[in-house]
């Protein structure tokens, strides 16, 4: 039995298909968001990580469990483990997706591991995304979700750690109206992010909790102003420790040979590592 399921297994190789314009308005609000200096157009390229503005489960309310997320056991596995997280990610970058054009995305469950964690067990499910528009493969992308059991208490936080030192260093405004707009844009119902009560009392957070995919597309925005020019090939990111919306956030890089490091720090320690690689000019 894992996870309360005997048959979960069974999962392995469902796959799901999409598809979607991908319209001018989440990358317009996700821009601003993000404060930059101007938004994108129909026809522009869409930049790395904003594919996640597409392609959203959007469960009526009898399909969405007590947590806001959609209810497992259609394509997700029926995990009774009760907290979810995106633990990390990795995708690269074959071509550009465009603004205003449709696309078709390949969805298929790779795997399912059971593991002993050092706070009970967990379960790592890997959701492999294929992203094509126009006939042609623009992004290859894998998810790693993980499940665990919902705890009795708060957990100790990791004691504060000074941040590393940093060619790139920037400060992050997060704060609920921010963590609310994006689930908004991500239809991300999880209400670790936006209703207090449910995340301090259920889930024992000491706060909101920032959601994973936003703090990579930090990174990733961070590198785009550091490096305009630089065209992202492939990036991969893994969450080390949660951060929450009364932290204060920093994003930190180091530029490399062939890409960044890139980092964030909650004021008690690293909270996301991520690794970005360049290509030879931009995607076509």
């Amino acid at each position: 039995m894992t996870g309360g399921n005997p048959d979960i297994m069974a999962w392995v190789g469902r796959e799901k298909n999409a598809t979607e314009t991908l319209s001018l308005f989440p990358a317009k609000a996700l821009a601003n968001l993000l404060d930059r200096a101007s938004e994108p157009r129909l026809g522009d390229p869409l930049p790395p990580g904003w594919q996640w503005l597409y392609f959203l489960d959007t469960p009526t309310p009898e399909r969405t469990g007590a947590d806001g997320h959609p209810l497992r056991g259609d394509f997700l596995p029926p995990i009774t483990l009760e907290r979810r997280m995106w633990a990390s990610g990795t995708f690269t970058l074959t071509g550009s997706l465009v603004i205003g054009e449709p696309a078709e995305r390949t969805s298929r469950i790779a795997s399912i591991k059971p593991r002993d964690g050092d706070n009970g067990p967990l379960i790592f499910v890997v959701v492999e995304h294929r992203i094509s528009q126009g006939g042609a493969l623009r992004i290859s992308e894998e998810q790693t979700l993980v499940y665990r059991a919902m705890p009795a208490a708060p957990l100790a936080l990791d004691p504060p750690q000074p941040a590393s030192a940093s060619m790139w260093v920037r400060q992050s405004s997060i704060d609920p109206v921010t963590l609310f707009k994006y689930s908004a844009l991500t239809f991300n119902g999880h209400r670790i992010h936006y209703d207090r009560t449910y995340a301090t009392t259920v889930e024992h957070y000491p706060g909101l909790v920032v959601q994973g995919p936003l703090l990579a597309t930090l990174l990733l925005d961070l590198l785009a102003r550091e490096r305009p020019r630089e065209a992202v090939k492939t990036f991969s990111f893994r969450a080390t420790a949660p951060s929450f919306d009364a932290d204060r956030l920093t994003l930190h890089g180091d530029l490399e040979s062939d890409g960044a490091t890139l980092w964030t720090h909650n004021g008690r320690g690293v909270g996301m590592t991520a690794q970005a690689r360049f290509g030879d000019g931009s995607p076509s």
